[in-house]
């Protein structure tokens, strides 16, 4: 029995990858195959175009984040009667969290689950020194199954042919197409507010075109030949996604637009441990469902939405009473910026959000904070006790406290050394850390437990 995944990677960053993994699952969902998208690293948006495209939820696969044990449940659970998966790479090939190291990059990630690579080569203005850059990554680093190469931004077919005859002379794989340098593609980038355009549909007709595009140039028959695999067999270990509990608590999940960066493993992770999820919008101005437990508020784009936001009164006076009469909750950066009393725009306009949090989130027109990050619990931190878990930051804003006397949620260890972050209230651990469930499955557990404190308290 065989298995069809691979993994498109690049040379770099900016080489394509994105554009062609859009292309070759929109092909392939064109030709009438399950495409199941994963995406290397702890980025949101990726995975928010390859769910889009293939109308299967995909999952980041994080080296880092996560023990090779857990990738390869993500990978399996994930990619159940799927024809073919298709795993994006992150930055270049060999990239990851240190330059010593493949720890976290594309490279590792392809070797824990065993799929063979399609390499992507920027080839504008160059022929035969595309050999060159090909045979170095396949010499680089033993491990991982270099199988083929794409051709991205050619001048032309006769561009392309030279580049293959070069390739495939000099490192013995095949080139299976191209993508030429003029065709009218454009990726939007991962600007704020890009995830409400994908769920309006408007990119679909970008996302058929480059399906098309692939179809014309690139050999499909050959990537499924060269995407072959034996399969992993995971199937009879233990997952994380079995279910442990039957349902026992509610937790009300914040998502629409404004609120939508969730790692579907984690809101996996509540339900298996025995939480039913109920979804709500704050855009909507829905109160906060009835008989919770729990509450939700994870990353997204508050400060687009912070006019809509600030007028929904509906919303925030329910969420600001249940979390002051306890509420167990958790808010992650867009939920954290949501519940503090203000946001200011870069315009420097100034909209009041819900003011559990004492002080202001500020915008910038620059990334404040960006990395992984080893996270413990301060302060009788519910989540995380005194346990470990990992999570990245990635936000624009800086968060301003009022208050001398502050109680942080977390410690959190990053590449630029340790620091204190968040916020503890209440029942309440807010921070900028968007946290991964599965590097430490008892965050689910703890919170759960708590949840049934307090389901507990409300029925004496």
């Amino acid at each position: 029995m065989t298995e069809r995944r691979i993994v498109i990677a690049g040379t770099g960053s900016g080489v394509g990858k994105t554009t062609l993994t859009i292309g070759i699952m929109s092909a392939f969902m064109k030709r009438g195959l399950s495409v199941q998208g994963f995406k290397c690293g702890p980025d949101y948006i990726d995975p928010s175009y390859h769910t889009a495209v293939t109308k299967r939820v995909s999952r980041n696969l994080d080296s880092w984040m996560l023990t090779h044990e857990r990738v390869l449940d993500i990978f399996t659970h994930g990619n159940r009667d799927a024809d073919i998966s298709i795993i994006e790479g992150v930055m270049g090939f060999f990239d990851g969290k240190s330059p010593e190291t493949n720890e976290g990059s594309t490279a590792e990630i392809s070797i824990i689950t065993k799929s063979p690579v399609l390499l992507v080569v920027n080839c504008e203005s160059m022929a035969r020194s595309a050999a060159a850059i090909v045979k170095g990554f396949q010499m680089f680093a033993e491990g991982p199954n270099i199988v083929g190469v794409i051709a991205n931004r050619v001048g032309s077919e006769g561009h392309f042919q030279l580049v293959k005859k070069a390739i495939e002379q000099e490192c013995h794989i095949p080139v299976i197409g191209y993508l030429k340098r003029d065709v009218e593609i454009e990726i939007p980038e991962r600007h704020l507010g890009l995830i409400p355009s994908i769920e309006r549909g408007e990119l679909t007709p970008l996302f058929d075109k480059v399906g098309d595009l692939v179809l014309e140039t690139i050999d499909l028959d050959k990537l499924l030949e060269l995407a072959v695999a034996e399969p992993l067999n995971e199937k009879n270990k233990s997952s994380m996604f079995e279910k442990k509990q039957d349902t026992m608590t509610r937790i009300a999940v914040a998502k629409d637009a404004a609120f939508n960066f969730y790692y579907p493993e984690n809101l996996e992770l509540l339900e298996v441990n025995g939480a039913e999820l109920v979804y709500f919008s704050p855009l909507a101005n829905e109160e906060l469902p009835m008989n919770v437990d729990g509450l939700y508020i994870g990353g997204g784009f508050p400060e687009e939405f912070a006019l809509t936001l600030e007028a929904n009164v509906k919303t925030k006076e329910s969420i600001q009473k249940a979390i002051i009469e306890g509420l167990p909750t958790l808010a992650e950066c867009g939920g954290f910026m949501y519940l503090t009393e203000s946001i200011e725009t870069t315009e420097q306009k100034t909209y009041q959000m819900i003011g559990i949090i004492p002080g202001k989130v500020q915008m910038h027109s620059y990334l404040q904070a960006l990395g992984y990050r080893e996270v413990s619990g301060l302060n009788d931190n519910f989540i995380l006790s005194d346990q470990m878990g990992r999570g990245h930051e990635f936000h624009y804003s800086s968060f301003i406290a009022n208050e001398n006397e502050f109680s942080h949620a977390f410690k959190t260890k990053g590449l630029r050394g340790v620091k204190q972050e968040g916020c503890l209230k209440y029942n309440l651990v807010a921070g900028y850390t968007h946290l991964h469930f599965g590097s430490n499955p008892k965050i689910a557990e703890n919170w759960i437990r708590k949840c049934l404190e307090y389901k507990a308290s409300k029925e004496r």
